[in-house]
């Protein structure tokens, strides 16, 4: 079964892990995520070289994200062929703290934040209203997602791939980063919350314990960044880090983004061996980004094809939740969406 419950490591898995499963169950046991946002928004003339990166565009441009927005143009795609599809706000480099530095006041801030969200539910029905007369009936689930990118994705030199944080690195200085933000997005009534691009043990621990402390309902799930196939990208161990997402009932599945396939397959592995959550994977497309040029190299990159060559074995290593991050595209999707129709019939 690729979702599954009860055995090795499992925590009580509480509302979040149910609504993660009936999501999938939904969805005919997998669901199709999105791609690169970012990727999409620069391709439609976007300028995303800003601290704030995508989230810029909640301030200058809201009408690029409806018309650049991967899920435009993958999603009628995904539905039409009985898959289920993520959706995302901009909330990722989008922090309280980087938009008081560009002048904005507390509540300006707060109101951007909750804005990230509301853009993407106003995009999800224009799509719904858009296809409502199609001759399939849309029972799969699309969902909005309030991303939560780590410390370092705010600020924007480079540490989110490192996890390295110097002084700031205390699990105090962490949550007290993070806390009001996870509750304005939790406010704004996401279907879920996406922890992405965790790079370190010590930012887990103190989602689980915001998660906690401020009571969050809304399900979330937490996804891991690799540059080795063994360890997150602070070298700690993946395992570790996986232990401290299965605590936590209010985590509904745990995985892989922003990391190279190559090394997906030993990571699922990995992560299968502590946690029995649905595991997600949205990898980049295997190009490395340069933090002191602030651009992804190109010539280590992976075609649509080589990347979803990936895919089916993804599927039968157990991946319930499969998408894209960094430089992929709408192709890539479709591509995933086809190769999961063919190759990974749902359980």
């Amino acid at each position: 079964m690729v979702v599954k419950s009860g055995g090795v490591g499992a925590a009580e898995e509480g509302p979040a892990g149910a609504a993660v499963r009936r999501w999938v169950e939904a969805g005919g046991g997998r669901l199709v995520l999105d791609g690169g946002l970012a990727t999409e928004l620069e391709a439609h003339g976007a300028d995303l070289n800003d601290p704030l990166w995508s989230a810029k565009c909640i301030l200058s441009s809201p009408h690029l994200i409806r018309k650049a927005s991967p899920h435009a143009t993958t999603l009628a795609f995904a539905i039409n062929d009985m898959k289920s599809f993520g959706h995302y706000s901009l909330a990722y480099k989008a922090t309280i703290q980087g938009f008081e530095s560009k002048g904005f006041s507390k509540e300006q801030s707060e109101n951007l934040l909750t804005k990230s969200v509301e853009i993407a539910h106003e995009a999800r029905e224009m799509f719904l209203k858009q296809h409502s007369d199609q001759s399939t009936p849309m029972h799969r689930p699309i969902l909005v997602a309030a991303s939560i990118g780590s410390y370092g994705a705010y600020l924007a030199d480079g540490s989110e791939y490192s996890g390295d944080y110097g002084e700031a690195g205390t699990l105090e200085f962490l949550k007290d980063f993070h806390r009001r933000r996870l509750q304005v997005l939790a406010e704004a009534r996401p279907d879920l919350i996406a922890f992405e691009t965790i790079p370190n043990k010590l930012e887990a621990q103190a989602y689980v314990e915001l998660l906690e402390e401020c009571n969050i309902s809304i399900p979330s799930w937490f996804s891991f960044n690799s540059k080795d196939g063994v360890h997150v990208v602070s070298g700690d161990s993946l395992i570790e880090c996986a232990k401290v997402a299965n605590s936590c009932a209010k985590v509904g599945a745990v995985g892989i983004n922003c990391t190279p396939p190559r090394f997906i397959h030993s990571l699922i592995l990995t992560i299968q061996k502590v946690t029995d959550k649905p595991i997600l994977i949205y990898p980049n497309s295997g190009e490395r980004y340069d933090a002191e040029k602030k651009e992804w190299v190109e010539s280590t990159g992976v075609s649509d094809g080589d990347f979803v060559s990936y895919v089916s074995e993804w599927c039968k290593d157990g991946a319930a939740l499969i998408g894209g991050c960094c430089r992929t595209t709408p192709n890539t999707i479709r591509a995933i969406t086809r190769t999961l129709n063919q190759f990974c019939p749902a359980p």
